[in-house]
């Protein structure tokens, strides 16, 4: 899943970064998708046997907006499932070490920008910036255990 998390090097290939999303989570996150994409359908359903006008508009709100919200969030999950089992499977032991912290702030959240070189004794260096919540313990120079697969440089970040 390419997005703000990667940056190019000069093969063009973009490192890819996932989070690790255990059976709990994935649960939840599945739960809450499947919540989103059934309440419209639930809404009309019960609007149409009550005649409901306010549960009638109400079901085709939440159909138009929740429904695409869930299936993009049950998407999002089953990617960072695969690229987990990928690195568990494949995945190399490397280290991601702070090389730049960024503050950002985008008015609703606020956080970290984590420049990092990631590195290991099987796979080629490379650089990648993660963004997070703020740690008192991240500091440019501290090294972070990483998982690496080098042949498309999915990571993850064991912090």
């Amino acid at each position: 899943m390419n997005g703000p998390f990667e940056m190019a090097d000069a093969s063009g290939r973009e490192p890819t970064q996932t989070s690790r999303i255990g059976p709990c989570a994935a649960l939840f996150l599945y739960s809450t998708a499947a919540g989103l994409c059934l309440s419209g359908p639930v809404l009309l359903t019960v609007a149409g046997f009550t005649g409901t006008a306010g549960l009638l508009l109400a079901g085709v709100l939440c159909t138009v907006l929740c429904t695409p919200l869930g299936i993009v969030l049950w998407a999002h999950t089953d990617n960072e499932r695969e690229y987990n089992r990928r690195l568990d499977t494949v995945g190399v032991p490397a280290t991601a070490e702070v090389t730049e912290l960024t503050d950002w702030d985008d008015g609703e959240q606020a956080g970290v920008t984590v420049g990092l070189r990631i590195s290991g004794p099987r796979c080629p260096t490379f650089e990648a910036t993660w963004k997070r919540s703020k740690h008192p313990a991240l500091r440019v120079g501290l090294r972070i255990p990483a998982v690496v697969d080098p042949a498309d440089r999915l990571f993850r970040i064991e912090f």
